[in-house]
């Protein structure tokens, strides 16, 4: 056996295919300088019969090589390792110089104070059981079906179009199939010119505020709410106004007050299960809300996160189905559909105000990616967005209910909360001398991660209540959490 067929490697229970495992090895032993540049590699018959493998399988192996510029390949001479190997080491900038740790600053001035501190990611620790704010679980996530899909245009002749420059607005294909879904699950009669696909719903509020607000201009948010889009509204130089929220969503008598006394450029409201109230806005307040905007002339960001989980009640429709003014940007992501990580978002205006958003989507993002965009188009055509919102609304439904009679079972005389109609999360109070900062660490000691009640409250801290997400947990994590959390209160009590 030559040298070459002793150093190559195969495992054909891999998923790596057998051409790739030998041209890896190949490479490999090139790198570590065992075959030098212009050694003669074995014929692929001689090869293929050494490593019991088809003589196709080397010669593909070989036309990897080649492709990769490894092999130099000559007629009646053969195969050999390549003069000229692809891996060139770059030279210094500076000659016998040792290169040095990167920088911690910058030499030149920048204003660390200028975009706002949001809070970033942060990994729980790794053995801990996660509650967090209201996410899917992702483990349900309709992953095979979407690699179906992305396998099937993996061998339609015409996938290297969706490799290339797109249209800024998104795929039409998607823009299309998205018209059809928002007119029959939530009576919004848009065309695919009034829609632009946004890397999840962040992106849509960030390319509204930029493009509507400016220095001084007045935003309405609601109090307790969603602090990172009152972020995004803030970095767009605007003052915010708060309105309170109650059983039946946002105070409007606070918003028209406000809007005697300022000029109003937005008003933000999700009005299915608020974040983080859950509290659903409603009809009367939508419809009151629409009146408002159009007395008052201000747009209403509409923030449609999670309006396709519903468990106790038919939903409300979107404000977006009733506007007949033009008042309304409806904004709605995949992200919560399919999986957080499947960012594909969308904005949902009249024509006048996608196309500067489009405009700016382009300057920070040229555009989304066109093959996921195809795939989700392709899943919403064939209906298995609708089957999979069906199936994953019927798990959700029933962790719910867990959930809520686990924490009133185990911690009834200790915190209060509603059952929410839907969504992913339950907001819930402490009682008595409880606060979630103190069960936040002391839940953490003992393996379990929950909210400190920090991110909700813009004006005050009030760290009595939390939002609990019961959706990305199975029954077993749920009652494992729910147990966790009843120690750590009982240790505080």
């Amino acid at each position: 056996m030559s040298l070459v067929e002793s150093l190559v490697s195969i495992n054909k229970e891999s998923s790596v295919p057998v051409y790739l495992q030998i041209a890896n090895s190949i490479v490999a032993q090139i790198r570590r300088g065992t075959l030098r540049p212009e050694s003669a590699l074995p014929g692929s018959r001689v090869l293929a019969l050494a490593l019991k493998v088809h003589r196709k399988t080397v010669v593909a192996a070989y036309d990897e090589l080649y492709a990769q510029s490894w092999v130099d390949s000559y007629q009646r001479k053969g195969i050999f390792v390549a003069k000229n190997l692809p891996d060139i080491a770059p030279k210094a900038l500076i000659e016998n110089v040792t290169a040095g740790s990167f920088p911690d600053k910058t030499f030149f001035e920048v204003d660390e104070t200028r975009v706002p501190i949001a809070k970033l990611y942060k990994q729980a620790p790794p053995h801990n059981i996660v509650i967090n704010d209201g996410f899917p679980d992702t483990r349900l996530a309709p992953v095979d079906l979407l690699m179906r899909e992305y396998r099937r245009f993996g061998n339609y002749q015409f996938t290297s179009k969706y490799l290339m420059y797109g249209q800024e607005q998104g795929s039409e294909n998607l823009r299309i199939e998205l018209a059809k879904f928002l007119s029959e699950t939530r009576s919004i009669q848009v065309n695919p010119d009034n829609i632009l696909i946004t890397k999840g719903v962040q992106m849509g509020i960030y390319l509204a505020a930029q493009v509507l607000l400016a220095k001084g201009d007045v935003a309405i948010v609601p109090e307790p709410g969603y602090l990172n889009a009152n972020e995004v509204f803030q970095y767009a130089g605007a003052e915010l106004a708060y309105a309170s929220m109650d059983e039946q969503g946002i105070d409007l008598d606070a918003v028209e007050a406000i809007c005697k006394k300022k000029n109003v450029k937005l008003l933000y409201i999700i009005p299915h299960h608020h974040r983080p109230t859950t509290v659903t806005l409603s009809s009367e307040r939508r419809m009151q809300l629409l009146e408002l905007a159009v007395k008052y002339r201000f747009a209403i960001l509409e923030d449609d996160y999670d309006y396709d989980f519903h468990y106790s009640s038919s939903p409300v429709l979107p404000l977006a189905s009733a506007d007949y003014y033009g008042s309304v940007i409806y904004v709605g992501s995949f992200c919560k559909t399919i999986a957080p990580g499947i960012r594909i978002g969308f904005v949902a205006a009249p024509q006048n105000l996608i196309m500067p958003l489009a405009r700016l989507r382009r300057m920070i993002d040229r555009q989304g990616e066109q093959l996921l965009e195809e795939a989700l188009a392709n899943l919403l055509k064939n209906g298995d967005i609708g089957l999979h919102l069906k199936k994953s609304n019927k798990i959700y439904h029933e962790r719910r209910n867990m959930f809520c009679r686990l924490l009133h079972e185990q911690l009834g005389d200790h915190v209060s909360f509603k059952i929410p109609d839907g969504g992913f999360a339950v907001w819930l109070q402490y009682l008595g001398r409880l606060n979630a900062r103190d069960v936040s660490q002391k839940a953490n000691e003992i393996g379990l991660t929950v909210s400190n009640g920090e991110d909700y409250f813009s004006q005050s801290v009030n760290t009595r209540f939390i939002r609990m997400g019961f959706a990305s947990l199975n029954t077993k994590e749920i009652e494992e959490g729910v147990d966790i959390l009843s120690k750590a209160v009982r240790k505080l009590s």
